[in-house]
Order: C-alpha cells, then structure tokens, then sequence
C-alpha cells in the first residue's frame, strides 16, 4: 500500500528552522549581555581603584607641597641669617681695616714720596702725594701691586709735574700724583688678619 502524505512538510521545516534560530540568537543575546556586563563591571572596579589611588596621590602631593614651602621658607631664614652672620663678620673684620692701611702704606712707600691727603669710600682709597721724580711714583705702583696683601689694583689717575721751594732762591722739581688702589677685606687677604694686627709697630715713615 503506498502511503502519500499531505501535510505542509515543507512549512513546518522552515517553522522549526526559525524556531531554533530565534532560540540561538536569544542564546547568544543572552551570553553577549552578560559578558558585557561582565566587562563593564570589571571597567568600573578599575575605575574605582585608579580613583582610589589619584585621590591617594593628591593628598600625598599636597602633603609635600606644604612641606616644600616650609623647606623653601627654612631656606630664606638660612639665607638671611648667613647674610646677617656674613655681614657682623665684615663689620668685625673691618674695624682693622684703617691699620692695615697706614700699615701698608708706610711699607710699601719708597724713599722720595710724600702723602699729602688720603681718602677713602669703602674699598676705593684715593692717594694724592708729591714724589721727587715719576720713577717715584712707578715704584710705588709697582710695591702696592707686588708686595701688598690688603691693597690690590693700583692705579694711577694723574702725575703732574710741579715745582717746590726748597730755600729762599731754589726750587726742585717734582711729580704731583694721584693714586687710586683697592683695599681687601681680611676674608679676601692672603694672610690672616691677625698677623697684621700682631705685627710690631710701624717703623717712621721713610723721607
């Protein structure tokens, strides 16, 4: 007997086809959704841990912040009082200062020369003197820049040339000069202060 069948075999395939597609795409809708909540998750808890750290490390900087201000601010108040030290240093370094320079004057004047006025603006002394002749006054140049530890870069601002009377109907012809030169402060000096201060008396100034 041959059996024939009627129904729609074909429709009811496709029926089932497109039920196990819609199943498989909801599966995998379903599965895609919770592996991206899965991700999203995972995103957030990293978010919140870098949070977490930047909010450490800006407390940390500003922690340090403030302690470069108080480093920087202990930093002035050494300044200034090194300066302030540095200065009573001076102050006291410079009370000897006028001695040393009639001291080295008086050495370092050769025969022949005469201080007439001298003058001095804090490390600038001026000289001005008469000498028998301009060889004179070279040697004295030549002493204040060679052998003067508290009096350096000499220099010489004028030499005339002038007459003086030395008896009633004689004149000797001289050199009026004027010196500038420098004089160092004793943390500058080569020696140490005090041994000029301890020094002997200054023999008489020299004609």
């Amino acid at each position: 007997m041959i059996l024939i069948n009627l129904l729609p075999h074909r429709e009811a395939a496709r029926k089932r086809k497109r039920e196990i597609f819609y199943a498989t795409l909801g599966a995998s809708a379903l599965v895609g959704g919770v592996i991206a909540g899965a991700i999203f998750l995972w995103y957030q808890a990293q978010i919140s841990a870098q949070q977490g750290v930047n909010m450490v490390l800006q407390g940390e900087i500003k922690r340090l912040e403030g302690q470069i201000k108080d480093i920087a601010n202990l930093q002035g108040e050494i300044a200034a009082l090194r300066a302030r030290q540095q200065a009573v240093e001076d102050l006291q370094a410079d009370r000897n200062m006028p001695v040393h320079l009639l001291n080295e004057i008086v050495r370092q004047l050769p025969d022949g020369v005469y201080i007439m006025s001298l003058r001095q603006v804090n490390q600038a002394v001026t000289m001005q003197g008469v000498a028998q002749s301009n060889e004179r006054v070279s040697e004295l140049l030549r002493n204040l820049a060679n052998n003067s530890d508290w009096l350096a870069r000499p220099e010489l601002v004028e030499i005339v040339s002038g007459n003086v009377a030395v008896g009633p109907r004689e004149q000797r012809r001289v050199s009026n000069f004027n010196i500038r030169v420098n004089l160092v402060r004793a943390s500058e000096a080569k020696r140490p202060a005090g041994a000029a201060s301890g020094a002997s008396a200054p023999a008489a100034p020299k004609s």
